[in-house]
């Protein structure tokens, strides 16, 4: 019983064959989303029915559909609708009495992928060709939109750019615009919902990315093109590159700066500037609206060094949109007192005045401490000598000290200057005549002093 029901099983293809049934047809597929395809197919029906029932009605349905209830994709027969979603798209060709169930697709949708089956409707025969399916693939197209400039894209002057495809999709679907980049930042959002883009671009927006996307409505399906934007723009962002004796940059200036060197120093400048299309770069040695002489037409200028002066240097950068200066001021220091020269020798003498000033210190200080010292050992009594330099303090006396001891019986008022009248001051004047220094006898002889002859006035 098994062997009977494995041999009736592989030549079940035979059998509906050899009763006049068979389909040939294409079993897989492909096809982008909005473009046709036309798929051939060729069927065989016994011919005893064809002759006692004339021509049957031909059908394709979507696997899984019932075929008594569901809609066909297309059909033949005047009395059956087919489904709404593949009206006018998916059409019979051929004539059914020369065996031909060939299927035209146009406008193919992305919901349109799926298996389909072919059927057979006449008198009393009715047939579904299950054992050979039409397995149908749709795809994305592989096409791009494209983006059109009406002008070249100059910085600060609107332009407007359109987005176009050439695809053509069946006329109940309107496709949707989108635009997308660094340089619509700033824009309104609804304004980037179309086909064509009105913005103005800036110097910051040469070389990024703006894309446009167009969308199939119910497909989710998303064509994009992405471009680099070349926006022409003035020079700007001017800066100097200053490095000393072939070190690579150690300073950039920017804005009219100004540096201190030594007339010795082997300067290199080097001038950048940011421009589309790129800027011819010049040195001048003065501002270029003062007609000063050009000295050099390169980015780079050498300065191997030169004499005691304030020099200045100007760059300019220009091109057909316009240009832009910048300078440098170098103050130079002549030898020498070089900038190292001048610190050392201000750290130099700063020392020198200090360690004279300790000198001095010390030397009043030994001379204060020695006075001190034989003012000690000198007797008591001496009036008016200064205990610590020797020397006689003057008061404000009016009459000069008597030779004889001072009358017991004055008063202190008839010393007194009388009232309203101003003291006089009365100096003197020492002189040392031929005074030599000599060492001492002994001990006593060291608490000699010795004087001269002193001279009032």
């Amino acid at each position: 019983m098994l062997p009977l029901l494995l041999l009736s099983l592989l030549w079940g293809g035979s059998l509906q064959e050899e009763r006049g049934y068979w389909l040939q047809v294409q079993e897989s597929v492909t096809v982008q989303a909005c473009l046709g395809v036309h798929v051939p197919c060729s069927f065989s029906y016994p011919w005893s029915s064809w002759y006692s029932y004339g021509e049957p009605f031909i059908y394709w349905f979507r696997e899984g559909d019932d075929i008594h209830r569901s809609d066909p994709v297309a059909t033949d027969n005047p009395g059956r609708r087919v489904k709404p979603e593949t009206q006018g798209r998916f059409h019979l060709l051929g004539d059914p009495r020369k065996k031909s169930c060939s299927l035209n697709i146009r406008h193919a949708r992305m919901s349109d992928t799926g298996v389909y089956f072919f059927r057979v409707e006449g008198g009393d025969v009715e047939y579904s060709y299950t054992d050979k399916k039409l397995n149908l693939q749709v795809t994305a197209p592989t096409e791009k939109p494209d983006i059109h400039f009406l002008e070249a894209l100059e910085s600060g002057r609107p332009t407007k750019l359109t987005c176009r495809l050439s695809l053509v999709c069946d006329g109940g679907r309107v496709f949707s615009f989108s635009w997308a980049g660094d340089a619509l930042g700033a824009m309104d959002p609804e304004t980037l919902h179309s086909s064509v883009l009105t913005f103005t671009p800036r110097p910051q927006d040469h070389g990024t990315n703006l894309t446009c996307r167009v969308n199939l409505p119910g497909d989710q399906v998303t064509m994009e093109r992405t471009i680099r934007l070349n926006v022409s723009y003035a020079p700007w962002n001017l800066s100097i590159n200053l490095s000393f004796r072939n070190v690579t940059a150690l300073k950039t200036l920017q804005n009219s700066s100004s540096l201190l060197i030594s007339e010795s120093q082997a300067l290199q400048l080097l001038c950048v500037a940011d421009s589309n299309p790129p800027a011819q770069l010049s040195w001048f040695g003065a501002s270029p609206a003062l007609n000063a002489t050009r000295i050099s037409s390169t980015k780079i200028l050498e300065l191997p060094g030169f004499g005691a002066a304030e020099r200045e240097f100007t760059c300019r950068a220009q091109n057909p949109l316009g240009s832009q200066n910048t300078s440098l001021s170098l103050s130079v220091v002549w030898k020498p007192a070089s900038l190292t020269g001048v610190v050392c020798g201000a750290l130099a003498g700063a020392g020198a005045m200090a360690l004279l000033s300790l000198c001095v210190c010390l030397v009043s200080f030994c001379i204060v401490k020695a006075r001190r010292k034989q003012a000690a050992r000198r007797p008591a009594g001496a009036d008016g000598e200064d205990p610590v330099m020797g020397i006689v303090a003057w008061g404000s006396r009016q009459k000069p000290w008597p030779d004889g001891p001072p009358d017991q019986t004055s008063s202190p008022a008839e010393d007194a200057p009388p009232s309203g009248e101003q003291q006089e001051l009365h100096y003197a004047s020492l002189s040392f005549h031929g005074m030599k220094s000599r060492e001492p006898l002994d001990q006593e002889a060291t608490n000699i002093t010795e004087y001269s002859e002193i001279k009032t006035s």
